[in-house]
């Protein structure tokens, strides 16, 4: 079992996979991209299993795939496989823009991983082509449509950006009134990659929820687990349900249970940290899984206490993206 300095049991890994991605969102890089990292620079699908395994062994028990886009990897579903026969692996989830999933939701289906987390930031093509970029929004839309069918547990994760997208807060929660998916929506972070300057956040959790509730007056909070990153209510007469994450606010940090690792080996306790460690050449050289394991050790026995505190050890300049980090 993973205890941190602050007494919090860590069991929920967040796994990228690669850093590129085949949108440009303009909150998370600028239009030309990033520079991405080179191949070799990335884990081999072998090395993130391995590397999963070692981190089951020490008592995670929840993975999520995150990128970049993850199937921008068109190797992921060998990863997948493998970790659904990893024993002590309770839940395996993935985090995607929806763009390339299809093909393979068949078989994701058969392997029981059924909890596909959505990042959709509009409702409406324009505000979606403008967002991301892209010319994509026929193939989200037909790819969530078609996850809902088939029994998969979507959730929608939408990023509130002042000028851009606040006018689809209110159409985007069609999709919970129609069907059984979770609509989530997060405050705006600094993790842009340089795209644009960040000064504070116009839209923040309560101005989130005060919107909603001039149309929905009636809506009621429900249970959330302890370690929940998300407060989440019930619309009367709706299938789904919706959410707000305060991911700039920070209201969950007493909680967390999570731990980063990134497609190049770098370890991050918290959002809003710099990577303490990096990995990577120790997974590739001798005896790589005691030491691996002594370095998750020491990197969970030293976290801040909030993204807060995270944030002042390194005076708050943040130049990655988004697509980096993880999420």
């Amino acid at each position: 079992m993973l205890v941190d300095n602050h007494n919090r049991k860590i069991n929920y890994l967040r796994l990228a996979v690669t850093d590129r991605c085949n949108l440009r969102c303009n909150y998370c890089m600028p239009e030309n991209g990033i520079d991405f990292s080179k191949k070799n620079a990335l884990f081999t699908i072998e090395e993130l299993s391995r590397l999963s395994g070692i981190l089951v062994s020490q008592g995670i028990d929840k993975i999520r795939i995150t990128g970049g886009e993850p199937f921008v990897r068109k190797d992921l579903i060998v990863l997948l496989r493998d970790l659904t026969k990893m024993i002590g692996l309770k839940d395996i989830s993935i985090t995607t823009n929806a763009t390339l999933i299809g093909p393979y939701l068949k078989e994701l289906n058969a392997l029981g991983i059924k909890n596909i987390n959505v990042s959709l930031d509009a409702i409406t093509r324009e505000t979606f082509e403008k967002i991301t970029r892209r010319d994509a929004y026929d193939t989200v839309y037909d790819n969530i449509l078609r996850m809902i069918a088939e029994g998969f547990n979507v959730r929608i994760n939408y990023i509130v950006l002042k000028g851009q997208n606040t006018g689809d807060i209110l159409p985007m929660l069609a999709l919970a009134k129609n069907y059984n998916v979770s609509v989530r929506y997060l405050e705006e972070m600094p993790f842009n990659g340089g795209s644009r300057h960040f000064e504070a956040n116009a839209w923040d959790y309560k101005r989130i929820l005060s919107h909603i509730k001039e149309a929905y007056p009636d809506f009621e909070e429900i249970p959330s687990e302890a370690t929940s990153t998300s407060m989440n209510y019930k619309i009367p007469g709706f299938k789904g349900t919706f959410g707000v994450i305060p991911s700039f606010s920070r209201t969950f940090c007493g909680s967390c249970n999570r731990l980063r690792i990134t497609a190049t080996g770098d370890v991050i306790t918290c959002l809003y940290a710099q990577p303490c460690t990096n990995i990577r050449d120790i997974l590739r050289g001798e005896s790589s899984g005691e030491k691996v394991k002594e370095q998750i050790l020491k990197a969970i026995g030293s976290r801040a206490k909030t993204g807060f505190e995270a944030q002042q050890q390194h005076q708050g300049t943040y130049t990655n993206s988004m697509t980096t980090i993880g999420g």
